[in-house]
């Protein structure tokens, strides 16, 4: 397999929904989704993958658990961080790194980035590769 981390600033790196769920898989790697309760529970969400969010639905404001509920995971996996479109994650990313881990970003996010019309799902993301996840 051909190495599919892109370097990043303030973090190990970003990297691709297939590259993440290897990892994830494999077991070298945490999936930590960081999109709100909501999020996942209406738009699905990744069987296995720890749910720390990064901000907190209503209002958006930051999670005050969020440094508590990561610095209670392994640090000797990697954790790959991912949101609905991969903005947020990068965040989580570079929050974990400071906290002492091997953190990245997953590209694309969940969803992928919108399309002309405003939807998702369409371009790229989690879903539109054909990864595990489910909708409740």
């Amino acid at each position: 397999m051909t190495n599919t981390v892109s370097s990043a600033l303030g973090y190990a790196g970003d990297v691709t929904p297939q590259q993440a769920c290897d990892w994830f898989q494999s077991g070298s790697a945490v999936l930590v989704d960081v999109r709100t309760d909501a999020e996942r529970e209406w738009v699905g969400f990744v069987p296995g993958s720890v749910a720390i969010a990064w901000k907190q639905w209503p209002g958006m404001a930051a999670n005050a658990d969020f440094d508590a509920h990561v610095q209670a995971l392994d640090k000797s996996r990697k954790i790959v961080f991912l949101c609905r479109s991969g903005v947020r994650s990068v965040a989580a990313a570079k929050r974990a790194t400071e906290l002492g881990y091997e953190a990245y970003n997953i590209l694309q996010g969940f969803e992928g980035d919108a399309d002309a019309n405003g939807h998702r799902g369409k371009l790229g993301g989690w879903r539109f590769h054909g990864l595990p996840w489910q909708q409740r």
